[in-house]
């Protein structure tokens, strides 16, 4: 005689579980302050790179975000790039220790509120000045390639990790909004007229290939390649994922699932179109905008769900006190 088991109660536990190590380890503001000044270190080592100290910085990297951007973003570009080329030892050294001390502010509890209003003001320059809006305003921007900008998300990010009085309040409950404007701005940004189509989403996964390590330069190819040649089902497949997992977050019921989709696809972007950052190139000033995408939804996916309908259905129990710290 057979007995089938049924996976429901199976799944009955597995999600108070889950629900439990979520309530017990949340990210709070300061753990996501302690990210962002590690991300800032890196990004600090990065501005002390050999290449940095010279006129390349400038010519090469500085100049390159306002090519083909309105003059409201080419110009100021172009004029911090004259700027920067005609001092770049010094001014370098200043570009380095402002994000080493942006960094050391973050880490130190007692001058973190300082540090985080230092790198919104740092960050925003930064993508004016050095990313040029990070090609927003060409329109020929893409989430493969690094919009809307890793500065504007470190700016983001560290609005959302400023402290208040609790020390384990989770990060702003506004991240979840942005999530979802970020993603959906994706897709739309992919859409555009001469980015829709399968060359120009080939021409985005292989823009770094050249001086990628072997197998990266190979695999930009391979996936370049599929997309040239099929390019309505790569274009819709991505546009229609990024869509969905930008929208799925605003529901209760989709938004594991897309937090968790949209984790592994800023992965896999960071790997293929944004080419590790190209950190191993010796001119890249930051890891691109992947990771902090990858860090947002850490974030997001550790954050205690239903916490304010918990917390309400406690307040009506006589003696109930809700174990959840407040969002």
């Amino acid at each position: 005689m057979s007995t089938t088991v049924s996976s429901r109660p199976q799944l009955g536990r597995v999600r108070p579980i889950a629900a439990l190590l979520a309530r017990r380890h949340p990210i709070t503001r300061r753990d996501l302050q302690i990210a962002l000044g590690l991300l800032w270190l890196l990004d600090a080592a990065l501005q002390a790179q050999p290449f940095m100290f010279t006129r390349g910085f400038a010519t090469q990297v500085i100049a390159h975000g306002g090519e083909g951007q309105p003059g409201i973003v080419s110009a100021p570009v172009h004029v911090a790039t004259d700027i920067i080329a005609a001092n770049p030892v010094p001014l370098n050294l200043l570009f380095a220790a402002t994000q080493l001390l942006i960094a050391i502010g973050l880490l130190v509890r007692r001058t973190a509120r300082l540090a985080l209003a230092a790198s919104i003001g740092w960050a925003l320059g930064l993508w004016y000045l050095g990313e040029g809006l990070s090609g927003l305003a060409s329109g020929h921007a893409s989430l493969l390639t690094g919009a809307p900008g890793s500065a504007l998300l470190y700016a983001v990010l560290a609005a959302a990790a400023w402290p208040s009085g609790n020390s384990k309040q989770t990060p702003a409950s506004w991240l979840a909004r942005a999530w979802a404007l970020l993603w959906v701005g994706a897709a739309l940004l992919q859409l555009l007229p001469g980015q829709n189509t399968g060359p120009a989403l080939a021409s985005s996964l292989t823009a770094g290939a050249e001086g990628a390590p072997h197998w990266l330069s190979q695999l930009d190819t391979t996936l370049g390649k599929w997309a040239s040649q099929n390019g309505t089902l790569a274009l819709s497949a991505l546009a229609a994922t990024e869509l969905l997992v930008g929208a799925g977050v605003l529901s209760r019921r989709t938004r594991t699932f897309a937090l968790a989709a949209g984790l592994v696809l800023s992965i896999a972007i960071w790997v293929t179109g944004q080419d590790l950052g190209q950190l191993y190139s010796g001119q890249a000033t930051d890891p691109n905008s992947a990771p902090l995408i990858a860090l947002l939804a850490i974030v997001l996916l550790a954050r205690p769900k239903g916490s304010s309908l918990k917390s309400g259905r406690a307040a009506r129990r006589p003696g109930a006190a809700s174990s959840l710290p407040p969002g």
